[in-house]
């Protein structure tokens, strides 16, 4: 935990920018009925009944001191996806740092070992080195940042039912474009001193 959290205390560096790296999933329901949208007097009516459309996944990484959100769909979260998002920070959304400091919890696809089983080795190795990569401890998945953009994607953009992979990608994607807009810094005011407060409990007892 306080290797997170001093993590979190770095100054702003571009070179070596921290980012948080979470991913979640939304069911995909199509309408069996056209909704009828609201009107003057009359609130929208939306049928109960729905058609299952299958699983998208989300990954989503943020940079908390600038706000900026990278966000993906895709059918699975399978090594392979993972492995190809994380290649898409360093090559493209962070072509120009030297290392990119990689925030996740302790999911069993969060490894260079995805790297390995999804490029050749020499690549795999390349982006392995431009990586730092520090993990929430086991229940502690809170201290990721990610989990408070992806609460903001799922209220602002997936609360409703999306029928296919496709509308799903191009509302996400417009969710990404607005956000990015006017990005949103995450004041994140948790420190190691707090921790040592607040969460004694869970600090090893000295023997007397």
């Amino acid at each position: 935990m306080e290797n997170v959290l001093d993590v979190y205390q770095r100054p702003h560096d571009p070179a070596r920018p921290v980012v948080c790296l979470d991913e979640t999933s939304k069911q995909l329901l199509a309408h069996t009925r056209v909704p009828i949208p609201a009107r003057a007097g009359r609130v929208a009516c939306e049928d109960d009944e729905y058609i299952r459309g299958g699983v998208a996944n989300v990954f989503l990484a943020v940079e908390p001191i600038t706000g900026k959100c990278v966000v993906s769909v895709t059918e699975r979260r399978a090594i392979g996806d993972f492995a190809h998002f994380v290649k898409g920070l360093c090559d493209e959304t962070y072509r120009d740092a030297e290392r990119v400091v990689l925030v996740m919890d302790n999911l069993s696809t969060h490894s260079t070992a995805a790297l390995y089983a999804t490029f050749e080795p020499a690549e795999a190795h390349r982006l392995a080195n431009k990586l730092e990569i520090h993990f929430t401890p086991k229940h502690g998945s809170w201290l990721n940042m990610a989990e408070i953009e992806l609460s903001i994607l799922g209220r602002q953009c997936l609360d409703r039912r999306i029928a296919n992979m496709d509308e799903m990608t191009a509302e996400v994607a417009a969710w990404t474009a607005r956000y990015n807009a006017d990005p949103s810094p995450i004041r994140w005011r948790f420190t190691t001193a707090d921790a040592r407060i607040k969460l004694a409990r869970l600090y090893p007892t000295r023997a007397s």
